[in-house]
């Protein structure tokens, strides 16, 4: 679906595996070197732009102990 591989970077991210996919995309392990943690990144397909922003929007609003952070990388 994507041209994201492992070994690409999307921004400070450094892409290390497929986690999976599904009929809204797909989720990347992913390491963040500003800050050397690993993350997940799920890519949306374009026509569910839309919902995945909703989607952003509600675990942005997330207020935990146990951070989740929702970053916007448009290409």
């Amino acid at each position: 679906m994507s041209s994201i591989m492992p070994g690409s970077r999307l921004g400070p991210y450094e892409v290390l595996a497929l986690i999976g996919a599904g009929g809204m995309g797909e989720v990347w392990k992913a390491r963040d070197t500003r800050l050397d943690r690993i993350v997940a990144i799920k890519v949306s397909k374009e026509k569910f732009s839309e919902r995945f922003e909703r989607e952003a929007r509600a675990v942005a609003a997330l207020n935990r102990s146990s951070e989740v952070l929702c970053r916007w990388i448009r290409r």
